[in-house]
């Protein structure tokens, strides 16, 4: 894991603020979700992806009833 030197504190509601330099070095947007791990005593966080319910691929996604699936597992289950 990389370090930045980069030092926030948590506000009263839980909060920390990402810096403006560290969210666009990510891509990371006003809205865009964020998936928070935790290993030992660490926090990590992932900008969130959406990933089809049967392989995890990220590609050519589909949406079913709010679910992603992707077009290869949709040729895959109608050739079934």
């Amino acid at each position: 894991m990389k370090s930045t030197g980069i030092v926030r504190k948590v506000d009263e509601l839980g909060r920390i603020v990402l810096p403006v330099e560290m969210r666009r070095t990510l891509d990371i947007a006003e809205k865009d979700a964020l998936e928070i791990y935790v290993e030992g005593d660490t926090i990590m966080l992932r900008k969130y992806q959406d990933a089809c319910i049967f392989c995890d691929s990220t590609k050519d996604l589909v949406s079913y009833k709010g679910r992603s699936v992707c077009s290869d597992c949709i040729s895959k289950m109608k050739a079934k």
